[in-house]
C-alpha cells in the first residue's frame, strides 16, 4: 500500500499547487503500479535487453542534442553550449557505452569461499538481481546529466525507473520528459513533473530504491519519507568543498584549475570549489593570481556566453546578498570583472571574498554561485583541523607539488570524493564511484559502484556433495560433538 506522509520538501515552497498536482500525483501512482506489475512479468531482463536500454539511452541524448541546449539556455538564460555537448550529452552517452561494455562482467556471478569442511563441494556465490522498481528525483543545476546519467546505473542492473526532475527547469524537465516517452516504454522508464505537492508525494511511495540529488536539508525530508517505508536511499547532498593549497602550490597553474572550475556552471555545481585555504604569506599573491587569471585567460567573462545564467532572481538575489553581508562587516571583497550583476541574464562576476569571518551567511551555506571566500593559515596542520571541523564535504581539493604532502593530506581528512592538483574531475570519471559521506550524502553511482548501488547482492548456496550440513539439525549428539571439539582443538593449536 502507498503510504500518504506528508512532507515539507520541493524546489520551490512558493509553488502553487491543485489540479495540476493532482493529476501528477495521480499519474505518479498509475505509473508506479504498470511498473511494479512490469517487474513481477519479468523480474530481471537478461544482459542483451539491458544492452538494447543503454543504447536507447545513448541515441536518445545524443539525437535531441540541439533541442537540450536550447532548453538549458531557456532555463538558464544562459547557457554555453560546448559545455551543454560536454557535460549534459557526451556525459551522458559515456556512461551507457561504459556499462554497456562492462555489463556482462558486472553481471557474473562472484563465486565466494565455501568453507569445504562444513559444506563439501558446495558452490557459493554473489549474483546481483535487480531490485526492481526506482524513483529518481533529480536537481535542477544538470538536468540531464543527473537526470539520465543515474539512469544508464539503472538500466544495467535491469531495474525500472521513474524520473522527477525539478521544477526550476520547466523547458528540460518538459524536453525530459518527451525524450524518454521516445526511447523507453512507460512500464519501464518514464517522467512525471509537477510541483510542491508531487515532491511531497513522491518519496513516500513504497520504492525499491530512491535516489535523490539535491541540498541536505531537503535530503533529510526525502530520506525520513522514505524511512516509512524501508525504503533504501542514495543521497547526493553537495557541502562546502574545500581546496587546501599547499605552499609549494600558489601557482598560476594551480589558480586556473580553482578558478577555471568555478567558473563552471556560475559556480551552480555540488563539487565546485567552495572556498579556498591559502598560506596566510602567500594570501595576497594568491588574490593577484586570480585576478590576473581573469584579466588575462576570461576578459569579460561575466558578460560573455561562456558564463551561465543564476537559475532564478530569487538565487541571484541571494548570492548579492551574501557579497554585500561580507562588505557590510568590513571584509575585503574583490570583483573579478567591473561587470556588474545583470538581472535580465541573471549573470554575475566572480567575486573573491577574503578571510571572510565563519559566522558570516557564506561560510555556513553552501554558496553555489561565483563567489569564492580565501581563508588564510599559519601551519598546513591548521587548513586539515578547519577542515575537519565542519562537516565532512563531497569533494575535497589538494594541491601539492610533493607527492608525499598530498598524500598525508588526504590521509589526514575525510571527503567522497577527492582530487590532487584539479577539481572535480572524479565526479566526471564514468569508471569511478561517485557519492558522499556524512552530510555531503550516502550511495555512489558511476560505472560498476552504481550497477552495485542499485542491485540486490543476493547471497547464494548450491548444495554439492561430502557436506556436514546435517550436522546442523536436532537431534545434536556424539557427531556434532566431534567436530566442534575437532575444530576447537585445531583454532587453539593455532
Amino acid at each position: 500500500m502507498t503510504r500518504t506522509t506528508t512532507v515539507g520538501l520541493g524546489d520551490d515552497p512558493g509553488h502553487s499547487t491543485g489540479d495540476a498536482d493532482t493529476d501528477a500525483i495521480a499519474a505518479l501512482r498509475t505509473a508506479f503500479a504498470t511498473q511494479t506489475a512490469g517487474v513481477r512479468r519479468n523480474p530481471a531482463p537478461g544482459i542483451e535487453e539491458r544492452r538494447r536500454s543503454l543504447q536507447a539511452l545513448a541515441q536518445v541524448i545524443t539525437g535531441y542534442r540541439h533541442r537540450i541546449r536550447e532548453a538549458l539556455s531557456a532555463d538558464f538564460a544562459v547557457h554555453p553550449e560546448g559545455f551543454a555537448d560536454l557535460v549534459e550529452i557526451l556525459g551522458v552517452a559515456g556512461r551507457a557505452a561504459h556499462a554497456a561494455e562492462h555489463l556482462e562482467a558486472w553481471m557474473a556471478p562472484e563465486t565466494r569461499p565455501a568453507g569445504p569442511g562444513l559444506l563439501g563441494t558446495a558452490h557459493v556465490s554473489i549474483t546481483h538481481q535487480p531490485k526492481g522498481v526506482i524513483g529518481l528525483i533529480s536537481p535542477w543545476n544538470f538536468p540531464f546529466d543527473l537526470s539520465l546519467g543515474p539512469l544508464a546505473d539503472m538500466l544495467a542492473a535491469g531495474n525500472r525507473v521513474i524520473v522527477k526532475p525539478s521544477e526550476y527547469t520547466p523547458a528540460c524537465s518538459a524536453l525530459l520528459r518527451e525524450m524518454l516517452a521516445e526511447a523507453f516504454d512507460p512500464e519501464q522508464v518514464t517522467v512525471v513533473t509537477g510541483g510542491l505537492e508531487l515532491a511531497r508525494e513522491f518519496p513516500t511511495l513504497p520504492w525499491d530504491h530512491l535516489l535523490y540529488t539535491g541540498n541536505p536539508e531537503v535530503g533529510r525530508l526525502v530520506a525520513r519519507a522514505a524511512a516509512e517505508n524501508l525504503v533504501p536511499t542514495t543521497l547526493e547532498l553537495g557541502g562546502k568543498c574545500p581546496a587546501i593549497v599547499h605552499e609549494d602550490s600558489v601557482t598560476a597553474d594551480t589558480v586556473a584549475q580553482i578558478v577555471g572550475t568555478k567558473l563552471v556552471k556560475s559556480g551552480q555545481m555540488c563539487v565546485t570549489v567552495d572556498y579556498c585555504l591559502v598560506p596566510r604569506k602567500d594570501l595576497d599573491r594568491f588574490t593577484e593570481l586570480v585576478t590576473a587569471h581573469m584579466r588575462e585567460r576570461v576578459p569579460g567573462f561575466a558578460s560573455s556566453p561562456d558564463c551561465t545564467g543564476i537559475i532564478t532572481e530569487r538565487h541571484l538575489t541571494r548570492l548579492v546578498g551574501l557579497v554585500e553581508e561580507a562588505r557590510s562587516r568590513g571584509v575585503t571583497v574583490v570583483r573579478t570583472d567591473d561587470t556588474g550583476p545583470d538581472t535580465a541574464t541573471r549573470r554575475m562576476p566572480l567575486t573573491l571574498v577574503i578571510d571572510p569571518p565563519d559566522d558570516l551567511a557564506l561560510m555556513r551555506e553552501e554558496i553555489f554561485g561565483p563567489i569564492l571566500p580565501v581563508k588564510p593559515y599559519d601551519a598546513i596542520e591548521d587548513a586539515v583541523t578547519y577542515v575537519n571541523q565542519g562537516e565532512r564535504p563531497l569533494g575535497l581539493y589538494v594541491f601539492a607539488q610533493d607527492p608525499g604532502t598530498a598524500e598525508q593530506l588526504l590521509a589526514t581528512t575525510v571527503s567522497g570524493g577527492a582530487c590532487v592538483n584539479t577539481c572535480a574531475v572524479q565526479a566526471a570519471v564514468p569508471s569511478l564511484g561517485f557519492g558522499g559521506i556524512g552530510r555531503s550524502g550516502h550511495g555512489r553511482h558511476h560505472g560498476v559502484d552504481g550497477f552495485r548501488e542499485f542491485s540486490n547482492p543476493r547471497g547464494v548456496v548450491r548444495r554439492g556433495r561430502d557436506d556436514l550440513i546435517e550436522l546442523m539439525f536436532p537431534p545434536y549428539g556424539d557427531a556434532l560433538d566431534t567436530v566442534v571439539d575437532s575444530a576447537l582443538g585445531a583454532a587453539g593449536a593455532e
